[in-house]
């Protein structure tokens, strides 16, 4: 049996990045970039007009002297026609300005009579109200770093520079395996000695909260024959797999010889910890295994602290990225030493609470969490106040530079 920081060792070791794909923007949000960015154009592409208005030579400007209106430039137009001496164009937001032009005044501050202008603002400057060819980016700039991770801000400014497709990690297949005869689907009459499986729900969901859509997920009675064959006829179809329950060492427990028989080899079985102590992780090739425990309240724990930093450096994505703070404990906690503790836990403002119902089974406390509080393998009591470690659940888990 293997410490918590020994587990996670061995998992980033055994963790390769996936190849770069090409991927269109419209679907790249989430992943990480696999290549640096260069603009391949100015943006603006060309001066633009800031806003509805009237575009002019500043040097023509004269409190006491009207413009000429010589036309009207709209936004998509190119303007044809150069600017000729005391006279403006009638332009309008994201228009280009004509040449000879500098400055803007806002249609609010000029009166227009018998096809002029007259100007009523004090306060304008020459330049004003004009967005300057690439203001914003310049051609030729890096704009993006390798390793970023794509937000919906960052796949709007890289659509305004034109960019359709994008390099970036491919997102891992992930298949789920739950094993035990006793699951029942929900939505089902429940038989006797039948219980809910709920395991593929809440991984499904953590999934998701990655932008990974599950690519199996079955269920198989404990049984060596039949969950060996099913890892077999699915191991080509992902790129890591999860098998809940089966993993322990009862006498119905046929997880770590199934996957023994597929070829599998074991990194590690067991981890000091609670809950969640049967832990297994596997590889084949590049492809890696986890044997989650059948207690739902367990798949959770071991899912955020092992498979997901697993799963974000297969994208590309640092295994630091995830948050941990320290926070004072609201009130006392005991525990046995020699395993490290993981309990869901509540934050409020400045300090962290224990939820009640931390037992491995039960699901209500995983149900009101935002966090999971880690406690040392051999601390025994932790006093009100007492700093200890939080995961925060449910963060944006983006790139930090």
């Amino acid at each position: 049996m293997i410490s918590v920081s020994e587990a996670r060792q061995l998992i980033q070791a055994n963790t390769s990045l996936l190849e770069p794909i090409s991927t269109p923007l419209y679907e790249a949000n989430g992943r990480v970039m696999a290549e640096d960015l260069e603009s391949t154009t100015d943006v603006p592409p060309f001066d633009q007009s800031a806003m509805d208005g009237y575009a002019f030579n500043y040097a023509d400007f004269n409190a006491n002297t009207s413009l000429a209106i010589m036309g009207e430039i709209a936004a998509g137009v190119f303007p044809q026609h150069k600017l000729l001496p005391q006279t403006a164009f009638r332009i309008y937001t994201g228009a280009q300005v004509p040449k000879g032009c500098d400055t803007i005044v806002m249609q609010e501050k000029v009166r227009v009579k018998e096809g002029h202008i007259y100007i009523e603002d004090s306060q304008l400057k020459v330049g004003a109200n004009i967005r300057l060819k690439g203001s914003q980016t310049k051609k030729g700039e890096l704009v993006l770093k390798a390793g970023t991770r794509i937000s919906p801000g960052i796949a709007g400014f890289m659509a305004g520079l034109g960019v359709s497709q994008v390099m970036t990690f491919r997102v891992p297949r992930v298949g789920i395996i739950n094993t035990g005869k006793e699951l029942s689907s929900p939505g089902l009459a429940l038989l006797p000695g039948k219980i809910y499986e709920s395991n593929s729900y809440s991984l499904n969901a953590a999934l998701r909260e990655l932008h990974i859509k599950p690519a199996f997920m079955v269920c198989v009675d404990d049984d060596e024959a039949q969950t060996t064959k099913l890892i077999q006829e699915h191991l080509s179809h992902c790129d890591v797999m999860l098998l809940s329950g089966g993993v322990s060492v009862g006498d119905h427990d046929y997880v770590e010889q199934s996957l023994k028989n597929c070829g599998v080899e074991k990194i590690f079985h067991k981890v000091k910890q609670k809950p969640g102590k049967p832990l297994y992780f596997g590889r084949k090739g590049k492809r890696l295994f986890f044997g989650l425990p059948g207690n739902p309240a367990a798949v959770l724990t071991c899912y955020y602290e092992y498979v997901m930093p697993s799963l974000l450096q297969l994208m590309g994505i640092p295994v630091n990225t995830r948050s941990k703070i320290l926070l004072p404990l609201r009130k006392a906690y005991s525990k046995k030493p020699g395993l490290t503790h993981f309990l869901k836990g509540k934050i409020h403002g400045h300090e962290v609470e224990v939820l009640p119902a931390q037992e491995s089974y039960l699901m209500n406390s995983f149900a009101a969490a935002d966090c999971i509080i880690q406690l040392e393998e051999e601390k025994n009591e932790f006093e009100r106040g007492s700093l200890v470690e939080v995961h925060p659940l449910f963060q944006p888990l983006l790139i930090q530079k």
